[in-house]
């Protein structure tokens, strides 16, 4: 677990730094010289705060220049063919750090113990294919953690693979990976994923380790027909399936028949017990059931004429505001408030909010599968002294 002092990295954003402090389940990190809050089960140790003391110069000693030695160990690759030379740029890595045998007991869904993966690129600027940047997101539907890495080659470097990624994923949870340039997708020749899952706690099936690669016609990310609905994200993407109902997907997958689609849809609305996912705001009679509060502005106000950024992001934070004061004292209560995936400004508004208005508090990401991937869970608790 992350304490006061660790250098962090987030594990489901870009970013990090140092903690200055820890409040409840929130860490406030040093992050550029911003104090961000962030939950501490996203924080990633980098380098403990005894680790990093330790490597400070003291004072009046002389450190002596170390010249860097190459690395010339050659270890197995986990793909058949594939060199394992070391590769440039370097991978973002998010290693689990965290201690398994410790964590609490992770709520499972139905059907979930199914592997279900999912790599989907999505255009930034879809209006402008030729110079618009790319976010690449690997959807986990699955009750299952998945220890994973994320490849990518070109067709002219002599069979060498790129690691772009590589960390754990949660169940039921969709990662931000990174986001690339036109032209660093265009280099995209092949793609890869190698996955492990597991489950932390309990006694499970076990699936069996596997490498899933595509050959990628890489003008495909530059035509915008070729980015198509998927169940998994909120806008057209570019989607490689790597795991169907526990079957690596090791082939391109063929074009997408749209009779069949909806077909596919419809089975999936009558076997899945998740609700749909609306933007309302939902008034719960059951106090076990939780509260759903959509912040979007249009849900919020008819028209949005006259009205600026700030003052939209005001009408939404005093929204926020008066929902939490109504049910401070329904100790156990959950609270779904839907602000969207965006550039994170309302999301950041509300966990600043939760940090020092409405602090003790559990906090956590909402479902995806249920709120999509802009939804933040709060659960009250007793904060009387």
């Amino acid at each position: 677990m992350a304490k006061q002092g660790d250098i962090v990295r987030y594990l489901n954003a870009v970013g990090g730094g140092r903690i200055l402090r820890i409040q409840g389940n929130t860490a406030i990190v040093d992050d550029d010289g911003f104090e961000t809050p962030v939950p501490l089960r996203e924080c990633v140790v980098v380098r403990t705060a005894e680790e990093d003391e330790a490597s400070r110069p003291k004072p009046g000693a002389n450190a002596p220049m170390v010249k860097p030695q190459p690395d010339n160990s050659k270890p197995e690759s986990g793909i058949p063919g594939i060199s394992s030379r070391p590769q440039t740029p370097p991978p973002a890595v998010a290693p689990a750090t965290e201690d398994l045998s410790d964590a609490d007991e992770d709520e499972e869904t139905p059907n979930g113990n199914i592997l279900n993966i999912v790599l989907g690129f999505e255009a930034i600027n879809p209006k402008e294919m030729s110079r618009t940047a790319y976010e690449a997101s690997l959807v986990n539907d699955s009750n299952y953690y998945l220890y994973f890495s994320f490849l990518t080659a070109e067709d002219d470097n002599d069979g060498l693979w790129t690691t772009r990624y590589a960390g754990v994923v949660e169940p039921n949870i969709q990662v931000l990976l990174g986001t690339f340039t036109g032209d660093e997708v265009g280099k995209f020749d092949r793609i890869a994923i190698q996955y492990i899952a597991f489950k932390r706690r309990g006694a499970f099936e076990p699936k069996a380790p596997a490498t899933v690669s595509y050959k990628v016609d890489t003008t495909r990310f530059f035509k915008l027909h070729c980015f198509r609905e998927n169940m998994y994200f909120d806008s057209p993407v570019l989607a490689f399936q790597i795991v169907r109902d526990d079957k690596p997907c090791n082939t391109p997958e063929p074009s997408i028949d749209v009779a069949a689609l909806e077909r596919e849809l419809q089975r999936k609305k009558t076997t899945d017990s998740r609700p749909a996912r609306r933007r309302v705001v939902r008034h719960a009679d059951n106090p076990n059931e939780p509260l759903v509060v959509d912040l979007h502005i249009s849900e919020l106000v008819d028209s949005t004429r006259g009205l600026s950024p700030a003052d939209m992001l005001n009408l939404q934070v005093d929204k926020f505001r008066e929902v939490m004061r109504a049910n401070q004292r329904n100790i156990g209560r959950k609270i779904i408030f839907i602000h969207g995936k965006g550039e994170g400004v309302l999301r950041n508004a509300l966990m600043k909010e939760l940090t020092h208005l409405f602090k003790g508090h559990d906090v956590q990401d909402a479902s995806f599968r249920e709120y999509g991937y802009g939804a933040t869970q709060v659960t009250i608790r007793n904060t009387r002294k």
